[in-house]
């Protein structure tokens, strides 16, 4: 379970953060509500180990990883603007993780086939990225992060660079990979319709 217990974050003169708690439990999905400047990415980058706060804690099942470095949380974090490399094919962007990890040969396949298949894009490991819509770019970030089976999974308005239309319908695909095998998730959006149809419980702030 993940824990925040009063994380405060500053920058200069700016409190970004001013004394927040949340929980997620295991399989539950925690969506963090607020608009523009609010806070809620600086918290996911506090809970991901990318920003240390000025004062506060983050722990996971009750051990204190505030100070922990980001790789060793086994945290997956999905970017609002996905971060794919467009020199590599989709199959080599959702195993990027895993060989990094020192993971190869038809293990390496597998998972990337897995994963590829959680996010309805089977068959398209050979497709090059520029070739992708965006709602398919988001499926690849998505699955690259569940291709390394992390423990907590982190999204960064994971639908806010999609139209309108396409948002709502990928809203409704990501709730159904959420569920269908459920990994603990905070993810922060500026919208209310995506937050109540992703999440568990929505935190406002």
């Amino acid at each position: 379970m993940l824990a925040v217990r009063a994380v405060t974050v500053r920058y200069d003169d700016v409190t970004a953060l001013d004394d927040v708690s949340l929980e997620v439990e295991p399989t539950e999905t925690v969506a963090v509500l607020g608009a523009s400047g609010s806070g809620k990415t600086t918290l996911l980058r506090v809970v991901a180990g990318l920003h240390s706060p000025d004062s506060g804690r983050v722990s996971w099942d009750g051990a204190d990883i505030t100070a922990m470095a980001p790789h060793l949380r086994r945290f997956g974090l999905v970017f609002q603007d996905f971060a794919l490399f467009p020199h590599l094919d989709v199959a080599a962007n959702v195993g990027f993780g895993l060989r990094m990890a020192g993971i190869g040969g038809s293990d390496l396949d597998d998972r990337v086939s897995s994963a590829l298949m959680r996010v309805g894009l089977e068959g398209l490991g050979s497709r090059r990225i520029e070739e992708l819509s965006g709602g398919q770019a988001q499926r690849v970030a998505l699955a690259r992060t569940l291709a390394t089976a992390p423990r907590l999974l982190l999204l960064d308005e994971p639908l806010g660079s999609l139209d309108p239309a396409l948002r709502r319908d990928l809203a409704a695909d990501l709730a159904v990979t959420l569920a269908v095998d459920p990994i603990p998730t905070l993810l922060v959006t500026h919208d209310t319709d995506e937050a109540f149809a992703l999440a568990d419980r929505v935190a406002v702030m």
